[in-house]
């Protein structure tokens, strides 16, 4: 299933988090590692200062196994289907395992990446110029 997640940085993670991305080693040790990183290259940031981002999950609760790695970096605002679960060729036992190359939410992806700003940019920019205590990140305005 396709999820779209929505979630804010934990004050004081930006730069931790940045270097889990530039490192390679966001979800280090999980089934679905290279899958965050893919996740940080197409996440938006958008002007509600939450990151957002589809994200493949194959377990029988919604991101059962990342949610954990999510959440030493992000405080998860919103999960919710990115598409109907009826249609979905993996959750109704059409094709197993269908999500890794499904464009079911192909429209979903390309309408989110017109919205808000590069989410890796921006973080980039939060971590080279301290932001103000208590305001975390924030889209360029």
């Amino acid at each position: 299933m396709r999820y779209l997640v929505r979630g804010r940085v934990k004050p004081g993670c930006e730069r931790s988090l940045l270097k889990a991305i530039e490192n390679g080693t966001l979800g280090e040790g999980s089934v679905a590692e290279g899958e965050y990183l893919r996740n940080m290259k197409e996440a938006r940031l958008s002007s509600d200062a939450t990151a957002r981002w589809v994200e493949v999950c194959y377990c029988p609760t919604p991101l059962q196994e990342e949610r954990s790695y999510w959440e030493q970096y992000f405080e998860l605002t919103r999960v919710q289907d990115a598409h109907d679960r009826r249609r979905c060729q993996d959750q109704n036992g059409s094709e197993p395992w269908a999500c890794g190359d499904c464009d079911c939410t192909q429209r979903l992806e390309r309408k989110l990446a017109t919205l808000g700003e590069p989410f890796l940019e921006t973080l980039q920019r939060a971590t080279r110029t301290r932001p103000k205590p208590g305001r975390g990140m924030s889209p360029a305005r």
